[in-house]
């Protein structure tokens, strides 16, 4: 069976992040960039899917600029088989990037797709929807639990205020969350062979936007903290803060 994951060359969470002189872009400069958290969850189960069945192909595909391979060798390391760099220096919005996806699926005749759930960068969390329903695939989303059985995909998802248990067949997509298995680390000799596996550089499907990015601004400074007393005696003043100020009760 070929498996593929889609995964993103995302900046760490714990970045600070800068805006780029013309307003409409990050400025990558100090920036370091990680696989996207949420989809080391599509890698492992990708890689634990491929061990239970004794045979396969994994495929990791990403739509990036040349830094995003640093991403890819990440992937390899973790003992993907193949990688395909969809190479495009531009930015595109959650549908352009679906439609790469797609096709470069497509090409692969993969059938069963693993992803995050989100990207940590613009948090649409709605890429894998939107490719599913390109290549007219089933589509899971926010999965904790995942069974292959055959054909048949019984998946326990997150659903607000509780989990929902759901059942499918391939082809499908899987956005993972995080819960679903515990990423495995890369060993020394995944790292090393990682060095020698060839990324195929494909040119993506073209895509003209929808949407344009206008501006970007930081979020504003957060207030500094107030202390309104240091006894049972502030609790009115604290009270009528938060109704007045804070507007939380």
């Amino acid at each position: 069976m070929k498996i593929a994951v889609c995964i993103s060359h995302v900046p760490d969470t714990a970045t600070r992040i800068k805006i780029g002189g013309d307003g409409k872009t990050l400025d990558p400069s100090g920036v370091t960039f990680i696989i996207n958290p949420y989809d080391e969850f599509a890698i492992e189960e990708a890689l634990k899917t491929k061990e239970s069945l004794g045979t396969g192909e994994v495929v990791v595909i990403t739509l990036g600029a040349e830094p995003a391979k640093e991403t890819i060798r990440k992937a390899l390391a973790m003992g993907v088989d193949n990688a395909v760099l969809l190479k495009e220096d531009v930015s595109r919005d959650s549908l352009g990037v679906a439609k790469a996806l797609a096709e470069e699926i497509k090409s692969q005749n993969a059938q069963l797709i693993f992803m995050g759930k989100q990207s940590v960068d613009y948090d649409n969390s709605i890429v894998g929807q939107l490719t599913a329903e390109l290549l007219r695939y089933n589509c899971v989303s926010v999965v904790v639990k995942l069974i292959l059985d055959g054909n048949k995909i019984i998946a326990e998802r997150e659903i607000e205020g509780g989990r929902e248990v759901v059942q499918t067949s391939l082809p499908v997509i899987i956005t993972c969350q995080k819960g679903l298995n515990e990423p495995r680390y890369a060993s020394l000799k995944g790292i090393m062979a990682a060095k020698k596996k060839v990324i195929e550089e494909k040119t993506p499907a073209q895509y003209i936007p929808s949407t344009e990015i206008v501006s970007m601004n930081l979020p504003p400074a957060k207030k500094p903290g107030r202390i309104v007393g240091n006894d049972v005696s502030a609790v009115p003043e604290l009270v009528r803060l938060l109704r007045e100020e804070a507007k939380v009760i």
